[in-house]
């Protein structure tokens, strides 16, 4: 394969999954509000943060493998399994496969939830919180396009929406799953009382 090509992929790769798994914080933040409209039912924002979710792990690992075929660098396998283990940008690479082997641990939970239980999986589901930053400030350091103005734009854009969906879900009173029960019981009684 040319070694362009491999540079183009390593580097496209990396930008669409960054932008693939803000999106999956993005929805799995916005999720815990339990919106729902006529147009938007509830289980349409579960689905489409796993359909995400998925197509991101796709382009991590494309991102991966290329990064460690490419004769550029000459990562090897070593560094994607073991944090901090490489000669090239040693710190920037070590925060790359930290965030890679949390997504993977959410992942594998999430594919084995039946079995370890709700609990323990929604314990290891909060890891995704711990590895986006961690991804994001890989982006930063890394990367021969780290610093040009599109990749800056690229990583401004999914902080800010990720900072967006966490203050729509910090700002938002705490769902209340029966409050369409509720309010169609007040309004019964209210009819009965006059």
């Amino acid at each position: 394969m040319n070694d362009t090509i491999l540079w183009y992929t390593t580097r496209g790769a990396g930008a669409v999954s960054l932008v693939l798994l803000s999106a999956v914080v993005v929805l799995g933040v916005l999720s815990t509000l339990r919106f729902e409209s006529a147009s938007w039912p509830r289980f349409l924002t579960t689905g489409l943060h796993r359909n995400i979710a998925l197509t991101a792990l796709v382009f991590l690992a494309l991102h991966i493998v290329t990064a460690v075929i490419d004769p550029f660098t000459h990562l090897g396998w070593l560094p994607a399994v073991v944090p901090f283990s490489s000669y090239y940008r040693t710190f920037w690479l070590g925060l790359g496969t930290i965030a890679v082997e949390l997504i993977v641990a959410v992942s594998v939970t999430s594919l084995v939830r039946g079995f370890i239980g709700h609990a323990a999986w929604r314990t290891i589901h909060w890891l995704s919180y711990a590895s986006w930053p961690v991804a994001v400030l890989h982006s930063f350091g890394t990367g021969t396009d780290a610093w040009s103005v599109w990749m800056l734009v690229l990583d401004f854009v999914c902080i800010l929406a990720v900072l967006a969906a966490v203050g729509a879900r910090l700002s938002a009173r705490p769902p209340d799953p029966l409050s369409a029960d509720r309010a169609r019981f007040r309004e019964r009684v209210s009819r009965k009382v006059r």
